[in-house]
């Protein structure tokens, strides 16, 4: 069950995610509209997509609360999922002995950053009023995923050492993992069954803001309309 749960959800996350990055990839941009002030050469695009991508330039400058909210989820989300490679490696890199204090704080930020950018939605009106049932379940689904993974750090501690096998084992040899069982612990089942929901939905949700970001016409055309001109795709030939 967990072999076959492991690899239907990678299968279609990865797939759906090449899949929608060609969709970007493919899709014309007939205007020139880059947001000023925009950069005039290819570098100076790099440059600005490295400051979205690494600081959130822009939303610093429209919403300092949810830049605060965004980015501390953001960066609290990118030090678990380096924490968690400790259950797919063996052996563990030294470093990772002095990391788990900092992957369990980083957890209770990311937790606390999903409680912020959930009281928005509820809490400011013009926020509320274009909040989506995705927007909410979303949200939902993470707290679930950094809640029941706070569980298990704190309270309800499950068997990682069996975790840990299976996770190895997985990855390692496939056919060997097909007559494990999987770890019985309640919390734990839990836990991945959320992660396993979230990375089905991932690419085909606003969630490819990951991916999708790259392609954004605002944020990726160099700002030359004087010294090149932008022919629509459409009217190419």
């Amino acid at each position: 069950m967990l072999t076959f749960l492991a690899y239907f959800t990678v299968g279609v996350f990865v797939a759906g995610f090449l899949w929608k990055i060609s969709v970007y990839a493919r899709t014309p941009a007939p205007l020139l509209i880059p947001t000023t002030p925009a950069p005039v050469t290819r570098g100076g695009v790099v440059w600005r997509l490295f400051r979205e991508v690494a600081f959130f330039e822009s939303l610093f400058k429209a919403d300092k609360f949810l830049w605060i909210a965004g980015y501390l989820f953001h960066a609290a989300l990118a030090l678990v999922l380096i924490r968690h490679i400790r259950y797919f490696c063996d052996p563990l890199p030294a470093i990772f002995a002095h990391y788990q204090i900092v992957g369990i704080l980083a957890g209770i930020a990311m937790v606390g950053a999903l409680g912020l950018l959930l009281a928005r939605r509820f809490l400011i009106d013009r926020v509320r009023h274009i909040s989506s049932v995705a927007d909410h379940l979303f949200l939902w689904l993470l707290m679930g995923i950094g809640g029941t993974g706070l569980v298990m750090d704190f309270f309800l501690r499950p068997d990682i050492i069996a975790i840990k096998r299976a996770m190895t084992t997985l990855w390692t040899s496939p056919s060997a993992s097909l007559s494990m069982a999987s770890p019985g612990d309640v919390v734990f089942i839990i836990h991945i069954l959320m992660v396993a929901v979230l990375l089905v939905v991932f690419p085909f949700s606003k969630l490819m803001h990951l991916g999708g970001i790259f392609f954004s016409p605002t944020r990726n055309q160099v700002d030359n309309p004087r010294e090149k001109r932008h022919i629509n795709p459409w009217y190419a030939d």
